[in-house]
Formats: structure tokens, C-alpha cells, sequence
């Protein structure tokens, strides 16, 4: 996947299918474009998604976090085949542009359009004046065809990123995962720690999250890790470890079933699937051992019981 990060002034040559949006959360909403856009490259056209960066949503303060990071971003798009991603740099005058100039200038000029997939709520080019009319309007002037794609429905809501936003923010996170076609995950490279949970027994994976990674409640969740390619099944501590002491930062901290090794240094990538409990502060180590050994031996109920289900 080639990637057009920061630039105004770009060209691909080829004719190509693109999907437009922000892509927070990479919902099934967000998939379904995506496959438009693979399915186009039976007809010769290349696949490109086209968002911006920072999103406007940050820029003008209504989200100051979000659910998937640049880097988790392009690591999803890339694995989803797509072949151009554009990041477009988000600042006052792409805020200014008036939506003809974006679907003239860049659609067209610098994407070399042939097909457009969007949501049917689409809004572009200042003040979000563009819509689905407009677009379908301008298509026919420059022929290119559009595909607006239908919300998706889920146990009577429809799924929008911030819907998953709420959820995340509630621990729901089974709720998130049916929501994103996924679980909601964290990737990071594994650091050095206070080595406590070594000293406990219970030796850990620290991932400190991206500053502007939005994150659920702080507590204890059974999550799955992928490192060096292989899922582990394990529990994970998100929060500040009150135990120890006070000022520290998040940080996601796993203990896995059945690893052996060093990770420091490692990327690795922890999806939650269940909140147990709240993080909470223990009068001793003693206690937050005894802790840790009833979460260990609920989560191994817990992944027993969902392999029973396969």
C-alpha cells in the first residue's frame, strides 16, 4: 500500500475506486466501503481511501481522542488490500474549500476517479456544505459513478463511530466488537516496567497507549495479545496502578497464558473482549496478588467456556 501523507499536490495515474470518510473505529459500516472499493479492482480500477489528517473532529475540538490510531489505521487499510491511502492534511484552507474544488481537484484531477464510495451521509468541502445530492450531481458532470452505502443496523441502532465511541467509554466491550467486526484493541511496543508483576509471579507486558487513543474505563479485562504472530489468551490491568503509587500513566498492563520469552521492545496488539472489574487500589501486595490470582483463574473460565461454544 502506498500511502500520500501531508501533501496537497499529488497525482495517481491510474483510474481508481475511492472511499471517502474519517474511518474512526473501522466499524462494518467502514468495511463495507472498503469492499466496494475491492470489489472495483475487478474492473481494473485501483483501490484508494481517501480521509483526512488530523480529522476535522479533532481540529475543531468535538472529539479529542479517537478510537484507532494513524499507525492502527493504516496497518487495517493495508491488510484490507488497499492499494493508495491519502491522508490529506486537514488545516484552514482544505477547510475553506468550497466542495466543487474538492471533487474537481482531487476526486478527479489528483484521484483520477472512476468510482466513489461514500455513506449516505456524506458531507464535504466548507462548512460540510457537499452531500449526497451534490456529489451525485457532480459525478454526472464529470462522469464518475458514486455508491452511497446504507447505515448498518445493530440491535435496532444504527452504527456510527460515536455510538462505538459511548460503548467504549462504558466498558461494553462485546457490544464494541460486534459493532467494529472486531475487538477494540491497543497496539504498542512492549516496555520496560516496574517489574512488580514479576515479583508477584504474575510478569507482564506494558504498552503505554497512544496520547490520543481513546480508551475504556480503567480495570481489569480478559483480552487476547497478538506477539510474534501468535494470539495469546490473558488478562490485562488498564489503568495507573494505584497499588504501587501515585502520577503514573495508563498503561495496559498483560499477563499471558503460556508465554515464555522476553518481549521488551516487541509490538503487540491487545483486544478486549470482557470487563471483569474496576482497577482499585490494594493496602498491600499480598492482597493485590490474591487479586490478580482470582482474575487469572476467572479468565480461564472464561476463554474455557467461549472455546466450549466453538
Amino acid at each position: 500500500m502506498q500511502i500520500v501523507r501531508d501533501l496537497t499536490k499529488f497525482h495517481i495515474a491510474d483510474a481508481s475506486a475511492v472511499a471517502i470518510g474519517k474511518f474512526d473505529g473501522i466499524h462494518k459500516g467502514h468495511r463495507l466501503l472498503l469492499s466496494k472499493i475491492k470489489e472495483a479492482k475487478k474492473q481494473g480500477l485501483c483501490s484508494v481511501v481517501f480521509t483526512f489528517n488530523p480529522p476535522p473532529s479533532v481540529c475543531f475540538g468535538w472529539e479529542q481522542k479517537q478510537l484507532t490510531t494513524l499507525d492502527e489505521k493504516e496497518a487495517i487499510f493495508e491488510q484490507a488490500g488497499v492499494d493508495y491511502l491519502v491522508e490529506y492534511p486537514f488545516h484552514k484552507a482544505s477547510a475553506d474549500m468550497l466542495p466543487e474544488v474538492f471533487v474537481k481537484e482531487i476526486l478527479v484531477d489528483a484521484l483520477h476517479a472512476k468510482l466513489v464510495v461514500s455513506g449516505e451521509d456524506v458531507s464535504f468541502g466548507r462548512q460540510g456544505m457537499g452531500d449526497a445530492a451534490l456529489l451525485s450531481k457532480l459525478a454526472e458532470q464529470y462522469a464518475f459513478e458514486v455508491c452511497f452505502v446504507r447505515k448498518i443496523c445493530l440491535f435496532g441502532n444504527e452504527i456510527s463511530s460515536s455510538l462505538i465511541r459511548n460503548t467504549v467509554e462504558q466498558g461494553a466491550m462485546e457490544y464494541a466488537a460486534e459493532m467494529l467486526g472486531d475487538a477494540f484493541s491497543i497496539t504498542g511496543t512492549v516496555e520496560d516496567g516496574n517489574h512488580i508483576g514479576r515479583t508477584i509471579g504474575f510478569p507482564t507486558m506494558n504498552v503505554k497507549p497512544d496520547v490520543g487513543k481513546l480508551l475504556p474505563p480503567n480495570g481489569v479485562y480478559f483480552t487476547r495479545t497478538l506477539c510474534d504472530g501468535i494470539s495469546y489468551q490473558g488478562i490485562t490491568n488498564l489503568g495507573q496502578k494505584p497499588t504501587i503509587g501515585a502520577g503514573y500513566d495508563v498503561v495496559a498492563e498483560t499477563f499471558l497464558y503460556g508465554f515464555v520469552g522476553d518481549a521488551y521492545g516487541k509490538q503487540i496488539t491487545v483486544s478486549f473482549l470482557h470487563f471483569v472489574r474496576p482497577e482499585r487500589k490494594f493496602d498491600s501486595f499480598e492482597e493485590l496478588k490474591e487479586a490478580i490470582d482470582a482474575d487469572v483463574q476467572k479468565g480461564k473460565a472464561y476463554f474455557a467456556f467461549e472455546e466450549s461454544r466453538l
